[in-house]
């Protein structure tokens, strides 16, 4: 799928509010993960952000170098009127993949699980966010965990652990990947949250 077709498609779904992996607040394991960071000048990406309910939580919580990126202007838009005092220079309406920064840290937040699961795809995912990483930065947040079915537009898509380890274990060392503790309850069970330092 290329940018503008991905582009469309994620803005349809916003416009046809098709948004049910929407949640309304900070998912509750990344949530506890940004309450133990205590240096708010960290430089954070949240890619494929949506709604962006985890960078409005940092942005409440004192840190003032988050950027919100994603391919639809339609959920940036409605960041900036939820959130008016947020810096507007820090929303990013940009392909992921064309995306050259560098961040400290960067939050996954269903955005892995949101385009077609092919191999290839996944890697470049891998590979890219290493490369939007700076030295020893962090790459921390939740995939989901039961099978592919095989239907490349049925999202959200899912994978298995060792799957995903077969990805970033060529650019990261895996501080932690297990099953999350504290998942909401429609997802206990479904999510492994990881901690991946870039290599």
């Amino acid at each position: 799928m290329n940018s503008v077709a991905t582009k469309e498609y994620w803005s349809q779904r916003y416009k046809d509010e098709s948004t049910g992996w929407d949640i309304g607040l900070p998912s509750t394991p990344i949530k506890e993960y940004i309450d133990q960071l205590s240096d708010k000048n960290l430089k954070i990406l949240i890619p494929g952000a949506g709604n962006a309910y985890e960078a409005e939580y940092l942005f409440q919580q004192g840190f003032t170098n988050v950027f919100i990126l994603d391919i639809s202007e339609i959920p940036l838009k409605e960041f900036q009127q939820r959130n008016p005092k947020f810096p507007a220079e820090n929303l990013l309406c940009d392909d992921f993949f064309k995306h050259n920064e560098t961040y400290d840290l960067i939050i996954e937040q269903t955005f892995f699980c949101s385009f077609p699961p092919l191999p290839a795809t996944r890697k470049q995912y891998a590979k890219h966010m290493s490369a939007l990483l700076h030295a020893n930065g962090k790459l921390v947040g939740l995939w989901f965990d039961f099978p592919l079915t095989g239907d490349l537009e049925k999202r959200p898509f899912g994978g298995s652990k060792d799957e995903y380890l077969s990805y970033f274990e060529p650019f990261f060392n895996i501080k932690t990947f297990q099953k999350a503790h504290n998942s909401i309850s429609p997802r206990a069970g479904n999510e492994l949250f990881g901690i991946f330092v870039k290599s």
